[in-house]
């Protein structure tokens, strides 16, 4: 797991607030104006109802704060911890009717990012070793990637890009429309920032060894077999070129994917696929 600070308030303040007008409408919470006095106060408990890696808490806490800052929120897990079944992860102590107004979308914060956490720690754990990285890829809820890559850091991965601007990904559709591979590694290589890293994915043996004499700082091996990958990876010694795995990347088959020698493997499964993980708010202690 990484050590991480938190996100700066002006990213996520953003994302929280609307999430929090969707769910508010024109009218917010009806229900409970109607049966709860406004005077009402109570203190609830957050619980994991499944065994997994929490992530999501600063959101959920900002939500709170949004809503009503008289709201004390008490984090006892934080992102990153990895909890069993029934554990109590925070408290929130405050004014009922402030409470359940907030209360489904800082669950859904952290249901989604704790289910990214766990999953990215499964396929951490499922790989067994250091020498190779777990990498997030750029398929993210629109809206919400700030909070799903920090999922991933959570659970012990990395987030690969953040944006189209953190670094030059040359793709398939690129190489393409630019004339092939050669031609466009070439006007990259050239015309690219010298503070800019390069990454060009290749879907053959034979492309990737077209590509080593421009020794890119990545090369993404895209659904290749484990016969081919470890192929690249013979080719590849000496020439300082990341390789990285992309494609056909499950919790069966990437221990395999793994063992060929290769550096990074991004799965994007982590963020359009993942399944929610269940926490729970009671009433009682």
């Amino acid at each position: 797991m990484h050590t991480l600070p938190p996100l700066p308030r002006i990213v996520i303040e953003p994302m929280v607030r609307r999430a929090l007008e969707e769910d508010f409408g024109n009218g917010g919470d009806i229900t409970t104006n109607l049966l709860v006095p406004a005077t009402a106060s109570a203190k609830l408990y957050f619980r994991a109802r499944k065994t997994g890696v929490i992530a999501g808490m600063q959101a959920a806490q900002l939500t709170f704060e949004l809503v009503d800052p008289e709201i004390e929120f008490i984090v006892l897990q934080g992102d990153g911890a990895h909890v069993k079944k029934g554990t109590t992860i925070a408290t929130i102590e405050g004014p009922v009717r402030s409470m359940l107004m907030a209360e489904r979308v800082a669950l859904n914060f952290l249901g989604r990012m704790s289910g990214i956490a766990t999953l990215t720690a499964k396929f951490v754990k499922t790989i067994a070793t250091n020498k190779v990285r777990i990498a997030a890829t750029r398929k993210t809820t629109p809206g919400l990637r700030a909070f799903e890559k920090r999922a991933v850091l959570n659970g012990g991965g990395y987030t690969h890009r953040q944006s189209l601007s953190d670094a030059i990904m040359v793709k398939d559709n690129h190489i393409a429309l630019a004339g092939g591979i050669e031609k466009a590694v070439k006007t990259i290589m050239k015309y690219a920032d010298h503070m800019i890293h390069v990454s060009i994915e290749v879907d053959t043996v034979e492309q990737f060894k077209k590509l080593i004499p421009y020794k890119p700082d990545v090369a993404l091996l895209d659904n290749m077999s484990l016969a081919d990958l470890k192929k690249c990876v013979r080719l590849n010694k000496g020439s300082g070129i990341t390789l990285e795995a992309s494609g056909g990347v499950n919790l069966r088959t990437v221990k395999a994917i793994a063992a060929t020698g290769i550096n990074v493997i991004s799965i994007g499964a982590l963020t359009h696929s993942v399944m929610n993980f269940d926490i729970g708010l009671d009433a009682s202690e």
